[in-house]
């Protein structure tokens, strides 16, 4: 495998991250993904919330939380209490409802302003494979000067092409926080 592949390969791996990151940050809309994050004491051990409930968002502002183990509705409860994610879980007989609230012109900026700030750590990521894969480049002596410039030129062309795919994932999210 090429220095190029490897780059690009990390460089996806990159993007993929960035993806992860943004499904927790809060827009209007209810999404089942804001609880991804989220673990649960259960059993005597810390597990994914997905892993002992399922989550759906049956209208456009609600999360409904029904746990495989009606007993452990408390707990999912109190985890996601303990989450921070700045929403009250309630309790509904054998299932728990989250009513994501209206966001104010206030709670929107400081979501994009974590938006942004995660995206820049991306790219930041992003840079940094470039600057490894070109030291690989320049440190492989058995190279020629022309194929170590062309590598280094596809290395360069992958971290731009990747940053303005972070950059287009951004603004779409900035979108979504910013429709009322």
């Amino acid at each position: 495998m090429s220095i190029s592949d490897q780059a690009k390969q990390k460089m996806a791996a990159a993007i993929e991250h960035f993806k992860t990151e943004m499904k927790n940050i809060r827009t209007g809309r209810a999404n089942p993904a804001m609880l991804d994050g989220v673990q649960v004491e259960v059993y005597g051990s810390l597990m994914r919330i997905k892993d002992i409930a399922s989550v759906t968002a049956p209208e456009a502002r609600t999360l409904q939380v029904t746990p495989f183990d009606p007993q452990n509705v408390g707990p999912i409860r109190k985890g996601i209490e303990a989450a921070n994610l700045g929403v009250n879980p309630v309790i509904d007989g054998k299932l728990i409802r989250i009513t994501i609230g209206q966001m104010d012109d206030a709670t929107r900026k400081q979501m994009i302003k974590i938006l942004h700030t995660k995206l820049e750590e991306a790219k930041v990521h992003i840079r940094g494979i470039r600057r490894d894969s070109n030291d690989l480049v320049r440190k492989s002596k058995d190279l020629p000067e022309d194929v170590q410039k062309k590598f280094e030129k596809d290395i360069q062309e992958l971290t731009d092409k990747f940053c303005k795919e972070a950059d287009d994932l951004c603004k779409k999210k900035e979108q979504e926080i910013s429709t009322v």
